[in-house]
């Protein structure tokens, strides 16, 4: 994990603990911090970090490095400081999400996402301030395997009635004129508003685009009023029972995918529907739609299930009478990570083994890193014994000795001669004791 340098730490340290400490202070004198050649810098070794592909402009960082850093950031800082900086339009790439459609992302030039992400680092602490427990999606120490354990535990805890949410074309839809108004509330600063208004401007009329910097942190300053009101309600619906004290109610939010579990009692059925009221006034204000079709309330004690970050979620019964969850991938994200690998066995399929394994294995990685938790053990193993599969029968179109069979691959050969990935391993989180079934 990357440490920004000891004047920004210290910087964004006391800009946290003064938006902490005084809930309605409006900031002013930020500009002068987002021009700083220090946050320039460090904005410039995230992005480079993160690496991406060029924006409109088509410059990438090695052309960026072989002209000089320095002198590059120095010419973006000038601009700030005459206020003559300008950003590009971003760059549309369309990913399909595998179900037809497409999802576009809005890929801004390098020289922008510095900028943007200057002005991240600076208003980022401010903000966090200010959002709620319940809020993953993007944050500093906030994982998406974090917001999926919350769900996890409320189920246990008898919150098995949940409102499954999906919000329609969220991203695409931020109202600017609402989003500067949150942002307002806190900050009082002529030079970072303006140079706000240009980055939106630059998106269109309305929204902000997936693959910008500061996107993220932006969609969650909109909808952290959304969860003020959940936070609210779980507030409001505090008791104290037969387990010790908890709350009628629990939420988890990472950016627009969002989850709220209400208790499985009767005396729980006025929240149900009122907090499905509220949350819509809310949305409302903000002229954010849910999207009926994928929206839906479930009820997991009747054996229904339910889908989030990837994960489906049932509420199961163990043998001795204990009520648990379950949480597995769900068999979309499976199929898409086979599509994938059988994509580079296709696209390398005169290449030897060895040059497969390369390109996969970050594949395999990073898909069992995010899903090594919970129950996906059985999932692993259907996983494994995939690709496994999918090697030897390239083994066998490349080999020019017929005849052998798969017994000439065994697995511990696979693994031992192509360092195959090998690391199917889920890590087991302590949580709540599950409770008996009802």
């Amino acid at each position: 994990m990357r440490k920004a340098p000891v004047g920004l730490q210290d910087l964004r340290r006391k800009l946290y603990v003064k938006a902490k400490a005084e809930r309605t202070w409006r900031f002013w004198g930020l500009y002068v911090h987002v021009c700083k050649s220090e946050t320039l810098r460090e904005a410039y070794a995230l992005a480079k970090k993160n690496d991406g592909a060029p924006g409109i402009d088509t410059v990438t960082f090695a052309v960026i490095e072989a002209a000089g850093v320095e002198g590059f950031l120095e010419q973006i800082r000038g601009e700030l400081v005459t206020r003559k900086y300008r950003p590009m339009r971003n760059r549309r790439k369309e990913i399909p999400k595998g179900n037809g459609k497409v999802r576009v992302l809005g890929i801004p030039s390098i020289r922008d996402r510095v900028v943007q992400g200057a002005l991240k680092l600076i208003l980022e602490p401010i903000f966090e301030a200010d959002f709620q427990p319940g809020s993953f999606g993007y944050r500093p120490r906030r994982t998406a395997q974090a917001a999926v354990h919350r769900v996890s535990d409320a189920i246990v805890r008898g919150r098995t009635r949940v409102i499954d949410v999906d919000l329609k074309s969220y991203f695409d839809n931020v109202r600017h004129h609402i989003l500067l108004e949150k942002v307002a509330r806190r900050v009082s600063d002529p030079g970072v508003m303006h140079l706000l208004k240009l980055i939106l401007k630059a998106t269109g009329g309305r929204g902000v685009p997936q693959g910008g910097v500061i996107s993220p942190l932006l969609s969650n300053i909109y909808l952290n009023d959304v969860d003020r009101m959940l936070e609210k309600a779980k507030t409001v619906t505090r008791y104290r029972g037969h387990y010790g004290e908890g709350t009628a109610l629990e939420y988890a939010r990472f950016a627009d995918d969002l989850v709220i579990l209400v208790g499985s009692l009767t005396r729980h059925d006025w929240l149900l529907k009122t907090v499905d009221k509220r949350l819509r006034e809310e949305l409302g204000k903000l002229q954010v739609e849910i999207n009926e079709e994928k929206s839906r309330i479930v009820d997991l004690a009747k054996g229904e299930s339910f889908g989030f970050l990837g994960f489906d979620f049932r509420q199961v019964v163990s043998l001795a009478g204990k009520r648990r969850a379950q949480y597995t991938p769900k068999l979309k994200k499976r199929t898409d990570l086979m599509r994938r690998i059988k994509e580079v066995f296709w696209r390398y399929e005169s290449q030897p083994v060895e040059v497969i394994v390369r390109q996969i294995n970050p594949i395999l990685r990073g898909w069992v890193n995010y899903f090594a938790i919970g129950h996906s053990g059985r999932c692993f193993t259907t996983v494994r014994q995939w690709v496994e599969q999918s090697v030897r029968r390239h083994l066998m179109r490349n080999s020019k000795r017929r005849g052998h069979g798969w017994k000439r691959w065994s697995t511990p050969w696979l693994y031992r001669t192509y360092r195959l990935y090998d690391e199917y391993h889920v890590r087991y989180v302590h949580g709540p004791k599950a409770l008996p079934a009802r």
